[in-house]
């Protein structure tokens, strides 16, 4: 006679289930500290409490588990400090981003410096593809930069003459250099300094705060 399972048993063979968001979290803090090619399966699978062949069924492969963390990592993080770009005097509206950013690269709950800004700078050719993902988040990035800058020329707040784009490169690069600063152990308030310098660089039309 063929045996059949208990009612609510699981079949023999079939892999543990898991919390598949925590385990994304985990995995996320694991890409943000050592970066796409420093993160090993073991280290994932260590840190998400899974077996590789359970990684492999969840998220398909390491590439694919990386790009569903670094759009976790932008939705709980990165969103935070871009949005203040929405404030309607853009000063106001750079110190914001400037200072959270400044105030998230150093935070002692997570790695330090930006999972995006700094990733993936250079790697090995079969990863190119991983490489391009990320340099494309960074222009979507600065392109969100060139737009606040366009509308603060066009409102009149900036002269007619900057240039929205080389503006959204030098602040662009502002945040780069201090995501690999705080990497390197700068404090928040080291970070700070650098913020109020390039805020002072910030051409506002006379007459306006």
């Amino acid at each position: 006679m063929k045996k059949t399972s208990a009612p609510g048993s699981r079949p023999r063979g079939r892999p543990r289930e898991f919390d598949r968001e925590a385990a994304l979290a985990r995995a996320m803090e694991v890409f943000w500290r050592y970066g796409y090619e420093g993160a090993s399966v073991a280290d994932l699978t260590q840190a998400m409490g899974i077996t590789a062949p359970s990684l492999y069924t969840a998220f398909h492969s390491k590439e694919a588990l990386y790009r569903e963390a670094l759009a976790r990592y932008q939705t709980e993080h990165g969103s935070t400090a871009i949005g203040f770009l929405e404030e309607p005097k853009i000063r106001t509206a750079l110190a914001l981003v400037l200072k959270e950013s400044a105030k998230r690269f150093t935070a002692p709950a997570h790695p330090a410096g930006c999972m995006v800004s700094t990733a993936v700078l250079s790697c090995a050719e079969e990863n190119q593809p991983v490489a391009e993902h990320v340099a494309h988040l960074r222009t979507k990035t600065l392109g969100l930069f060139q737009a606040r800058f366009e509308r603060a020329i066009a409102e009149g707040e900036l002269p007619k003459t900057l240039d929205a784009a080389e503006l959204a490169r030098f602040y662009g690069a502002i945040v780069q250099g201090m995501s690999v600063q705080a990497r390197d152990g700068a404090s928040e308030q080291e970070l700070l300094g650098i913020v109020e310098l390039a805020l002072g660089r910030l051409p506002l039309e006379t007459g306006t705060l």
